[in-house]
C-alpha cells in the first residue's frame, strides 16, 4: 500500500555509486511523524491519513489546534498534511511514522512550494521568445499582441506579466537514493521544490 512522510529539505549533495557514477540527491529531513487524525468514508466521504510533523510552540498554537492534538496524545504541529493513497486500517491515532517506511528504490512524488520569485516578465514567467535585438525594435522583452485586431480585449488567462513562484508544486516519479535511519534522512534522486528549510510532502506512487 502507499507510503507517505512530511519533512523538510536541507540541501543538495551527490551521491556516489558502486560503479563509480555520481547521482545529485536532494536530502530530506524526516523527523518522526505522528498520525493526528483518520478520516474515513462514513464519517468524512472519504479515506485519508492526517500526519503531523515537527512541534509548535505551545503559545503560537490556537486552541482548537491543541485540542485537535490533544486526541494523538502530542504538541501541535507546524506542518500538518492530508494523505488519500495511505490505507486508514493500517495506522491509529498517535502513531508514529518514520522513515524506515522507505526504502532504496522506491518511486516517490515530492509536493512543495515553490521559491517566490516577485513579480517577473512574461520573458521569464513564460519562457515566451526574446523579440529583435536591433535598432528600432521596441520589443526586445516584450509580450508581443495580446489580442486579434476585431474583437480588440485581452481574454481571460493569457499568460502577462506578474506574480512567479509561491505555488504548489508536484515532482513526480523520483526516486529514493537512500536512507538514513540514525538522523531521519531521505535522499532523493534530483531536485525537489522549495527552499531550503521548506516543508515537503513526500509519498509513495500509487499503483
Amino acid at each position: 500500500m502507499a507510503k507517505g512522510i512530511l519533512g523538510r529539505k536541507i540541501g543538495m549533495t551527490q551521491v556516489f555509486q558502486e560503479n563509480g557514477d555520481v547521482v545529485p540527491v536532494t536530502v530530506v529531513q524526516a523527523n518522526p511523524n505522528i498520525v493526528m487524525q483518520l478520516k474515513t468514508e462514513a464519517n468524512d466521504g472519504y479515506d485519508a491519513v492526517q500526519l503531523g510533523a515537527d512541534d509548535k510552540k505551545d503559545q503560537r498554537a490556537t486552541k482548537p489546534e491543541k485540542g485537535h492534538a490533544e486526541k494523538a496524545s502530542t504538541a501541535p504541529k507546524r506542518y500538518v498534511r492530508e494523505f488519500r493513497n495511505m490505507n486508514v486500517a493500517d495506522h491509529e491515532v498517535g502513531q508514529e511514522v518514520n522513515v524506515n517506511t522507505f526504502a532504496s528504490g522506491d518511486t516517490i512524488d515530492v509536493t512543495g512550494v515553490s521559491k517566490g520569485k516577485g513579480f517577473q516578465g512574461s520573458i521569464k514567467r513564460h519562457n515566451y521568445a526574446i523579440g529583435p535585438k536591433s535598432h528600432g525594435s521596441r520589443y526586445h522583452r516584450g509580450s508581443g499582441a495580446l489580442s486579434p485586431i476585431d474583437t480588440s480585449k485581452v481574454f481571460k488567462g493569457t499568460k502577462l506579466p506578474g506574480q512567479m513562484g509561491g505555488s504548489q508544486v508536484t515532482v513526480q516519479n523520483l526516486e529514493v537514493v537512500q536512507i538514513d535511519e540514525g538522523r531521519n534522512l531521505l535522499l532523493i534522486k534530483g531536485n525537489v521544490p522549495g527552499p531550503k528549510k521548506g516543508y515537503v510532502k513526500v509519498q509513495s506512487v500509487s499503483q
